[in-house]
């Protein structure tokens, strides 16, 4: 079993909150870079956020700084996506990607959660 499970979308009003989940299952997220991607009806997926899982670094596109945060529970093998001030633009299938270093190229993605902003 090598799977991310992702969960927490759905649909919220603009200026509402969310937050997303990833589990890994069947593996640790210990030396891996998890990433948060978006991908709306007929546009390219788009990159959201990363977290280095054992150091802590984050990083975001510019269009979710201020209003999201990405972070990580070592306790529960879980990366989360915060995602405050929700807007129309946001809305999307939102998936999860760890990414294994040190050369051996290992990806995970998740199946994708759904998240609707609309009043």
């Amino acid at each position: 079993q090598v799977q991310l499970v992702e969960s927490g979308g759905g649909l919220v009003q603009p200026g509402g909150s969310l937050r997303l989940s990833c589990v890994a299952s069947g593996f640790s997220f210990t030396n891996y870079v998890v990433n948060w991607y978006r991908q709306a009806p007929g546009r390219e997926r788009e990159w959201v956020a990363v977290i280095n899982y054992a150091f802590g670094n984050t990083n975001y596109v510019d269009s979710v700084k201020g209003r999201f945060t990405i972070s990580r529970d070592k306790s529960k093998n879980t990366v989360y996506l915060q995602m405050d001030n929700l807007k129309p633009e946001d809305a999307a299938v939102y998936y999860c990607k760890a990414v294994l270093l040190g050369g051996s190229g290992g990806t995970y993605w998740g199946q994708g959660t759904q998240v609707t902003v609309s009043s």
